[in-house]
């Protein structure tokens, strides 16, 4: 059954959707870039651009929605959001959310749980935060976020997360929005679903993220026993894991018939937030292929070759976006 759910140009049917990638970023900024006098400004005209630019280019192999994931302390700008979605005629849902302890914007409210000595009265700060952003908007813009980002680290969920994890739950309570994940290192995956299941998430609306850092079937099975969706959205990103072995993943837990609960999209960045990351002149071909248009130019070519039908690739692409947000 469609469901209006918030785009940042205003509500959408989830039946309007379409071809959905369920994980990147337009900007993003490591919380610091902003004390870094020496680093080039902000230009959000120049920054849409660039973004226009990309996202036409997905859009030719029919792109719909995209899923913005970048968190509260990653440096959101609903208002770049709303001027590439008009520009492309692509669905853009935003989220808010927190990232994670050791890359997030942290001290805030760990030193407040520490100093008052009131953790629940944190997490109900910080589902306060969440509750604002879906209910009411982001800041002044009117834009009011679609989905509910959070995170953990490599081998272990902290305090300060397992808050935030609370807080994302109790903001779903009230909303019925969907909380996407990002793992770290291909770690975390079991436990976090786990933990928010047990909080009360509902597994309908629940995506397991940047699981295509882990190739072992046991891993990825542990999780899809728990119900949720899981997503490979790190395509393109070889420096850190290669997309053989996502590929050869997907492959096998289609195969097994998991196809319902599988999503694909990239992590790409559009654009970076302060001085530009330089990466080693031999590391350089590992990144060649990470932006919007990968899957559809590789992996999908690639995924049809192993046998995987046209109805399975809609299925990751379409249809399970769609029910993710539609509670199905």
């Amino acid at each position: 059954m469609a469901k209006r759910i918030n785009a940042v140009s205003g509500p959408v049917s989830t039946d309007e959707l379409g071809i959905t990638l369920m994980h990147e970023h337009l900007i993003f900024g490591y919380p610091g870039w902003q004390y870094d006098s020496a680093a080039p400004a902000y230009d959000r005209e120049a920054t849409a651009e660039v973004c226009v630019q990309m996202i036409n280019e997905a859009r030719k192999f029919g792109l719909s929605t995209i899923v913005d994931a970048t968190p509260n302390d990653g440096t959101r700008d609903p208002e770049l959001y709303k001027m590439v979605a008009e520009k492309t005629g692509v669905h853009i849902i935003c989220a808010t959310g927190l990232y994670t302890e050791a890359e997030g914007a942290a001290a805030y409210f760990k030193t407040r749980a520490h100093f008052s000595g009131n953790r629940n009265g944190v997490v109900r700060e910080i589902y306060e935060t969440f509750m604002r952003d879906l209910t009411v908007g982001i800041g002044g813009s009117g834009v009011k976020a679609g989905v509910i980002k959070i995170g953990t680290g490599k081998g272990m969920i902290a305090p300060y997360e397992e808050m935030i994890m609370e807080a994302a739950v109790m903001a779903q309570k009230e909303t019925g929005v969907p909380i996407i994940t990002h793992t770290e290192a291909g770690t975390m995956g079991p436990q976090q679903a786990e933990f928010l299941l047990e909080q009360g998430a509902d597994v309908k609306r629940l995506m397991i993220g940047h699981m295509c850092g882990n190739a072992d079937l046991r891993y990825h099975l542990e999780v899809l026993q728990k119900g949720p969706f899981i997503s490979f959205d790190r395509f393109g990103l070889n420096v850190v894991f290669p997309d053989t072995l996502r590929l050869g993943t997907v492959i096998g837990l289609v195969g097994l018939g998991f196809e319902r609960q599988i999503m694909l999209s990239h992590d790409a960045i559009c654009r970076w937030l302060g001085r530009e990351f330089t990466l080693p002149e031999q590391a350089m071909p590992l990144v060649a292929d990470w932006n919007l248009t990968h899957i559809f130019r590789n992996i999908l070519p690639a995924l049809k070759k192993a046998g995987i039908t046209e109805a399975q690739i809609n299925t990751m692409l379409v249809d399970n976006p769609r029910r993710l947000f539609a509670g199905e």
